[in-house]
């Protein structure tokens, strides 16, 4: 049997995700953009997020959520965590009994706290649901360079069957069944995405850069497994590759938020200017509120929330973080 895949979103990720689909299963990506759907179809193009790059041909694009999702054996959630509550409210009642839903959003929801498969969950029960993960930045998939991600789904079963429709030859697909630590690595990582770009922004050299990656490392780790996640979660793809990758790309949409913060420009106007979403932005607000409930300390992603809100600058926060009492490098708190 062959499956049918829905995707929602059409941004840069879930486009190619959407045409690496498309290569094993009949695929329809929903946009609520009428020139991104009418590229897909009449240019196999997503100019306006891929700009350049040609889509598998077989990938068909809709703004009907009916008739992108009435027939999927799988849908794909690719819409940033901000607003992923309202369209999956608008999208349920086409979605089949039992249909596997997989995110593929690295945020944590402002006010509710909750990871995307929470929230999938909650608004449709009985689903099995998983996320797809990793360091995966979508111009280098598309461009041809190999890369791997990890489907994480508490079944086994179900996540060994869908490798399947995720892989293609240059893009491997490992399985893992910690949902919670793989969604929280994804999320948490951003955030100290954009502490590595504000020392980039200022002019930081590679010692700097590797000091605020490891320490970072080491703070999302403390704050996931606290959480419920995997330790080993987060030495994986899910965690250090998609770290590493989010923190030194030049495509890292994070990354270049923390870059212009450095260099001493307002949030809000970085914000504007940018076409896609930097999920680093609103999640540090929610990681903040999470580690002081829970008693973590998390020093890096405190002064990455307190530049986002406006309440002190790059420089300024750096020099916070020098403050900060040094301990054992194994200490866990």
């Amino acid at each position: 049997m062959t499956l049918k895949v829905g995707l929602i979103g059409g941004g840069s990720w879930g486009t190619t995700v959407a045409s690496l689909v498309s290569r094993n299963c009949p695929t329809t990506l929903w946009a609520r953009d009428l020139h991104t759907v009418e590229d897909i179809n009449k240019n196999h193009r997503n100019e306006k997020y891929l700009a350049g790059i040609n889509l598998h041909e077989s990938l068909k694009a809709s703004d009907s959520l009916k008739e992108t999702l009435q027939h999927a054996d799988i849908v794909i959630m690719g819409v940033p965590t901000q607003s992923s509550r309202n369209v999956l409210e608008e999208a349920k009642k086409y979605i089949r009994p039992w249909v596997p839903i997989i995110s593929l959003s690295k945020g944590l929801e402002q006010g509710t706290k909750m990871r995307l498969t929470q929230i999938i969950e909650t608004i449709l029960p009985g689903h099995p649901v998983g996320v797809l993960t990793g360091p995966n930045l979508a111009k280098e998939i598309m461009q041809g360079q190999a890369a791997a991600a990890v489907l994480a789904m508490v079944d086994t079963s179900i996540a060994h069957a869908l490798q399947n429709v995720f892989r293609t030859g240059l893009f491997r697909i490992y399985t893992n069944d910690d949902v919670i630590g793989c969604e929280l690595a994804g999320a948490l990582k951003n955030v100290i995405a954009i502490a590595v770009g504000m020392g980039d922004g200022m002019g930081a050299g590679d010692n700097t850069r590797s000091a605020v990656i490891t320490r970072g490392l080491a703070e999302l780790t403390r704050l996931g497994v606290a959480m419920g996640g995997q330790p080993m979660t987060f030495a994986g793809l899910a965690g250090m590759g998609d770290l590493i990758a989010t923190c030194t790309s030049p495509l890292s949409r994070n990354r270049y938020v923390g870059v212009q913060l450095g260099m001493g420009k307002n949030i809000n106007d970085i914000i504007s200017e940018m076409s896609m979403v930097a999920e680093g932005v609103k999640t540090s607000s929610v990681v903040i509120e999470i580690a002081k409930e829970m008693g973590i300390e998390m020093p890096i992603a405190n002064e990455v929330y307190k530049v986002v809100s406006g309440q002190t600058n790059a420089m300024e926060a750096f020099r916070g973080l020098l403050k900060t009492k040094t301990r054992s490098e194994s200490d866990p708190g």
